[in-house]
């Protein structure tokens, strides 16, 4: 049964959905029957945010739900609904508390989600029927969320590089686009040797995925996702706690995923390349080693201070890569510091960009969609962090103080000073269940950045 269908198509018989707080709760008693009026009383239903009271018709059939909000979040609203409501199919009454129509579907919406892939779901959720244009807006962004949420969900036996490439070529063929990959040494041959290097331990081989598609004369976009499928840290291992959720450690890759399709499916005018160095930082006897030097795409040489920095070595490469097509704007999304959770906490993703403008677009689009970003600074002092005695620079540094930052302007170096970019550090994941965010993977930052990209190129 889908969470959301269009009003139109919907079986005649729906069940209202009243939103209420305590401020409206006087006038919501006003608007029942007497016999439901002493039914609210008895359960104590006082409105507050998360409560809910199912009101029977006369012959005991339910007839109308009432759900306390908190109306500064309607995201949250409906969102414990589908799975808490009897099955059936509801609609957002007119009375009670004025909700987005659009926030509440998608709330609702993505409280329905369930990764069933290794085991049944747990019911069916309630369906909330919608009206054509709520439909059309908001089921490309609860189908985005929940690849998303299926690709970091999905263990690394079945989610590693190889599977990754399957999901862009899947992806490819849904908008006929172009894709292409470089596999094993072939990333030697073609001048990725970052991405080679951090992989080459495994025994499934690395990979550097590109998808193209678009008219050739609109505005260059370049997404890039950081696909490490699995970290264990390299030969500086991590520890069993460290290691334990590390296959999100690819949940750039799947936001990058998740966007690239979204902008096909809305056809925004532009050519866009999606590009998804994807590997396994294992540990083997040809592991990259703590000392050693590479010499990347980019033509820097990099001092492996620690094997444990793996994402911002293969997302450099590929960040190079896109660069030489001179793009109108380059976007990348990235599990890549633990700092930026310990500033931000688990909810916020860290933004960097070197174009004031673009960043606060984007900081606009995800205070308008509910979905928040914090700009953290490209503080340029910093980079002294990562001195190296005999590269140009290495890939991380003794000290501990600013380590989203420095991880930020290390990506930065393969970034031309003319080129417009944004870095996204998501932590894509929820550490326990809430309405609408189940535990396990998470889009983060997903919705803002396309509200950006839509305000940025839709021709009028």
């Amino acid at each position: 049964m889908p969470a959301l269908i269009e009003r139109s198509s919907a079986p005649r018989q729906r069940i209202a959905v009243e939103a209420t707080d305590t401020s409206h709760l006087a006038a919501t008693r006003k608007r029942l029957s007497a016999t439901q009026r002493r039914w609210l009383t008895t359960q104590g239903f006082d409105a507050k945010p998360g409560s809910t009271l199912l009101l029977p018709d006369a012959n005991g059939k339910l007839e109308r739900v009432l759900v306390g909000v908190d109306a500064t979040q309607p995201l949250a609203a409906l969102a414990a609904l589908p799975a808490t409501l009897p099955e059936g199919t509801y609609q957002l009454a007119d009375d009670g508390v004025a909700l987005d129509p659009q926030q509440a579907a998608l709330g609702w919406a993505l409280g329905a989600y369930q990764f069933t892939r290794y085991r049944k779901a747990k019911r069916e959720p309630a369906t909330l029927s919608v009206d054509a244009a709520v439909f059309a807006t908001v089921q490309p962004l609860v189908d985005a969320t929940a690849l998303v949420r299926d690709l970091v969900n999905t263990p690394t036996e079945d989610m590693g590089p190889e599977q990754i490439g399957d999901a862009i070529k899947t992806l490819g063929k849904t908008h006929k686009a172009k894709v292409r990959d470089w596999v094993g040494d072939e990333l030697l041959k073609a001048n990725f040797p970052t991405i080679h290097a951090v992989g080459r331990a495994s025994h499934r081989e690395p990979r550097l995925i590109e998808l193209s598609w678009g008219k050739l004369d609109d505005p260059k976009l370049v997404l890039v996702g950081k696909g490490v499928c699995f970290d264990t840290g390299g030969l500086d291992l991590k520890s069993s706690d460290g290691m334990r959720w590390m296959k999100k450690d690819m949940g750039g890759s799947a936001h990058a995923i998740a966007l690239a399709g979204l902008v096909m499916q809305a056809r925004l005018p532009v050519r866009l390349t999606l590009l998804v160095p994807a590997v396994e930082n294992s540990v083997a006897g040809n592991a990259m080693r703590p000392g050693e030097v590479i010499v990347t795409r980019a033509g820097h040489s990099v001092e492996i201070d620690n094997t444990d920095a793996e994402g911002r070595l293969i997302l450099c490469d590929a960040l190079a890569y896109g660069a030489e097509q001179k793009p109108d704007l380059m976007v990348d999304f990235a599990t890549l510091t633990g700092a930026a959770r310990v500033a931000l906490g688990p909810d916020l993703p860290a933004l960097f960009s070197n174009d004031d403008a673009l960043a606060e677009a984007t900081l606009a689009a995800g205070h308008a969609n509910n979905d928040p970003l914090w700009r953290l600074p490209l503080w340029r002092p910093y980079f002294k962090m990562l001195d190296s005695y005999l590269a140009d620079f290495a890939n991380a540094g003794p000290s501990r103080h600013a380590g989203a930052i420095t991880a930020a302007l290390y990506l930065e170096r393969f970034v031309p000073d003319a080129q417009r970019w944004m870095h996204l550090d998501t932590y894509a994941w929820n550490d326990a269940d809430r309405p609408g965010r189940p535990r396990g993977g998470e889009a983060m930052g997903l919705r803002a950045v396309f509200a950006m990209l839509e305000q940025r190129y839709r021709k009028s």
